[in-house]
């Protein structure tokens, strides 16, 4: 039996992926064989692909950083996942496919009943917010923040515990994207016309507890500037190559040595490999919230997984508010 994924067969834009077909083997010892239900599409993914990233992967591989799946095979030496089990992980590669394998070690348990498509923003974009407002910057109810990058899957996601942590939130989108800002309580600002730093100085004299910044480069000191003493940048941009990388983690540095009680660090999801037991408990934690209703991923538009070429142009199209998800064919 053939199972389909899609490989980057150079580097380049959307065109590039193409449909392989692989052999449907039995899962090793210490593996399971997972049945693809989502993986979502995200900035990774994409930079991986044109290679701007410090560690590119070799040409052709299977793009997909995160995936929610079904459990339908299991190695014989397996003891904890079951057939049957939902659950997710976080691949790096490898997720765009009808099927993944991997090793019981890297699974994340997923509670029956919850929407896949939804499950998966949290094992990436969530638990990046999460684990920046509340573990990074350590946020109080009535603190004010500005978020860099407001209206895709991270910064949506900002929005949505952000209103629940009842903060006070400015937020940077293009004026066409505004009104998702509003719908949680965000004070929208349009950076093309708008000088944010001259907007959050007008606003909050006394400056900001904490900036969560997606984008990086100019984005970096600006705004560090608009912080009030005490108060934290966090920046969790992907440098896109080596020298970017350097100069990225020097600038946080310095930014972060610099005499005036304000402070800026850098928050990457890889930590998961080396701080396994946090990101479980903090996943944990966001499917409580799913399933409670407390929070509700912005799905922007659903494609079926071989169809990822067409999601990841519409990413880059920079028109997305939200997350873009592919799923398995039958749960459009």
């Amino acid at each position: 039996m053939k199972y389909r994924s899609i490989i980057v067969t150079r580097r380049g834009p959307p065109e590039v992926l193409q449909v392989v077909e692989n052999d449907r083997r039995p899962p090793a010892a210490d593996e399971v064989r997972v049945k693809v239900l989502a993986a979502p599409v995200c900035a990774p993914d994409v930079t991986s692909r044109y290679g701007q990233t410090p560690f590119p992967p070799k040409i052709p591989f299977v793009p997909g950083y995160a995936v929610v799946g079904i459990v339908d095979a299991v190695g014989r030496d397996v003891e904890q996942a079951a057939i049957g089990d939902q659950v997710a992980a976080i691949t790096v590669y490898g997720g765009y496919g009808e099927a993944i394998y991997l090793r019981e070690k890297e699974l994340i348990p997923v509670p029956a009943g919850l929407d896949p498509a939804e499950a998966v923003t949290l094992i990436l974009n969530y638990i990046v917010a999460y684990q920046t407002l509340h573990r990074t910057a350590k946020v109080n109810r009535g603190d004010k923040i500005l978020i860099i990058g407001a209206s895709g899957g991270i910064g949506t996601a900002y929005l949505q515990l952000g209103q629940l942590a009842s903060l006070t939130m400015y937020g940077i989108a293009s004026k066409n994207k505004h009104h998702i800002l509003l719908e949680y309580g965000a004070t929208p600002i349009d950076y093309r016309s708008q000088d944010f730093v001259e907007v959050i100085h007008q606003k909050e004299p006394k400056g900001l507890n904490a900036v969560f910044d997606g984008m990086g480069g100019e984005y970096l000191k600006r705004g560090f500037s608009v912080l009030k003493r005490g108060g934290v940048l966090v920046g969790y941009a992907n440098p896109l190559g080596y020298a970017r990388l350097f100069a990225f983690l020097g600038q946080m540095a310095l930014l972060h040595l610099l005499p005036n009680g304000r402070s800026a660090k850098y928050y990457g999801a890889g930590m998961f490999r080396f701080k396994r037991g946090m990101f479980m408990e903090d996943w944990a934690t966001l499917f409580s919230l799913l399933e409670a209703g407390q929070i509700k991923p912005v799905i922007h538009q659903k494609f079926p997984i071989l169809q990822a070429a067409e999601a990841n142009a519409l990413l880059e199209s920079g028109r997305v508010i939200g997350n873009v998800v592919l799923v398995a064919p039958d749960l459009l």
